[in-house]
Parts: C-alpha cells; structure tokens; sequence
C-alpha cells in the first residue's frame, strides 16, 4: 500500500488490538505494543515486539493510545518522556477530549481522536466489523489526512468529529447501539410469553432498520401509537401487564417516548399515562 504507518499499541484491549489488526492486514506495520497486561498474546497477535513503559519507544508515525478513559492522560504523560522518536498520538475514545492526551502534545507531537463507531466484541471480529465501519477523525490537518488514510485503508469511512460535540455524539452512539439492544431485549421476553421464536423477528427488524437509514427513523414509524389506535395501545399494556409489571414499566415508558417524538394524539398519551 502507498505509505504504510509505523503504528505502536498502547493498551492492547479488545478496541485497541482490533483496530491494531485491522491496520496490520492493510499493510501498515505495527512496531510494538506497550500495556500493562495481557501484552505478550496480543502482540504475538499483531506480529509486533512487546515493548517497555522505561525504554524509548520505536521510530514510529503513530501512537494508538487504546486504554480505558479514565486512564489517557495517565497514560499520556507516561509515554511523553519516551515518544520522542513518534510524530503523532491519537486516542480511541469517543467521549474523552484529545486534550487528554495533552502530555504528549507539550512533548511535541500532534494529537487527535480516532473513535470507531463500532461493537468490537474481540479483535478477530472486531478487526472484521471495522471494514464498512465509520471513524470519528479530531484532528487538525495534516494529521487529519493521516488518520482519515488509515480509517479508509482499513475499509472504514471517516466523519469529523468536532471535540466539543464529543459527549452528546458518544450518547448518540449509546443510544443507536445500547437502546436498540435493550428493546430487542423486551421484544424477545414478550415473543417467548407468546410461544413464538425470538428469531421470527429477524426479518421485520431488518426491514424497519434499513427504513430508518434510508428514509429517515420518523417517517419510517408505523404501528398503533403513530396511527392514534388508542384501543391497541391499551390492549398491549395489559396484555404486557400480565407477563410481569416491571417489564410493563419499562413498556409503558418506551411507548410515551414513541408518542412523544411521533407527536401522538392526546388520547394516546393518556393511555400510557
């Protein structure tokens, strides 16, 4: 590939060894992962040397800071006093300012974000989900390039993402990928309450996701709160009701959320109460 990056790990966890094997297959060469555990398999993983928190780092185009947010600037300013030989650091979160990664910029290497908007469950699969995926880049140019040429060699698809919008963007993303899950969850008790198989609904699922992204979520809604049925409306609380209250709680609120951001009738809103 047209100029590979020297790229070291630090923090050779699920996202940071995912994101460091999908770069090692597309031909960047990873010269060494750095962490406090669990080192030596993911770098026997990433063909790379283990590398040292007490020895100079190797010449390098980019540091991959991979662990926890909490951890970065700690992080940062341990690796300052040894990254002079590296022009560039980013980290992989997607709430955390670059600025935590200050140390490393008063050392005098440029910083930036690089937050794939992906579930990267281990690093074979999350190497793979990577290809298609998108990448939050917070950088100012030229480092922008770089790292908008490492998302697209990887098969990913870079966005900016402004470091001040971190936090509201990081909640979106909680919400498209946390929120979906935990109604599929109440979806799957009520299907087994009914007798019927959880995957039946794979199709519809499907089908309504791809209208959200191809039409928009609010004018792909459908069902008895955007049409105003009060009387089904009704009937599925009681009916959910009597599976088990709390989950009818839970039921309850998500139908007042729907109804809300749909602008339901006022009969419907009071049917959910």
């Amino acid at each position: 590939m047209d100029n590979p990056l020297r790229i070291v790990i630090v923090g050779p966890g699920r996202a940071g060894t995912s994101v460091g094997l999908a770069s090692h297959r597309a031909g960047h060469e990873i010269v060494g992962v750095l962490g406090r555990s669990n080192v030596i398999p993911r770098a026997a993983t990433l063909e790379a040397p283990v590398l040292e928190w007490e020895i100079p780092l190797p010449l390098c185009d980019l540091i991959i800071v991979a662990v926890r947010d909490d951890a970065i600037t700690e992080a940062a300013a341990s690796l300052a006093p040894i990254a002079s030989t590296a022009a560039a650091a980013v980290h992989l979160s997607g709430l955390t300012s670059v600025d935590a990664l200050d140390p490393l910029r008063q050392a005098g290497l440029e910083i930036g974000g690089f937050h794939p908007l992906q579930s990267m469950p281990n690093p074979r699969d999350g190497a793979a989900a990577l290809d298609g995926a998108s990448v939050g880049i917070t950088a100012d140019p030229p480092l922008q390039g770089v790292l908008e040429g490492l998302a697209i060699s990887i098969g990913a698809h870079p966005f900016e993402l402004v470091d001040a919008q971190r936090p509201v963007y990081h909640a979106a993303a909680a919400a498209a990928a946390n929120y979906v899950l935990t109604t599929l969850g109440m979806a799957e008790r009520l299907f087994a309450a009914a007798g019927v198989p959880f995957a039946a609904a794979r199709p519809l699922v499907i089908q309504i996701v791809e209208n959200a992204f191809d039409l928009g979520p609010l004018v792909s809604l459908t069902g008895p709160i955007a049409r105003g049925d009060v009387g089904t409306v009704a009937a599925h609380l009681a009916a959910v009701e009597a599976v088990d209250a709390d989950l009818a709680s839970d039921f309850r609120a998500f139908g007042r959320a729907t109804a809300r951001w749909a602008g339901a009738g006022e009969a419907v809103r009071e049917v959910l109460g």
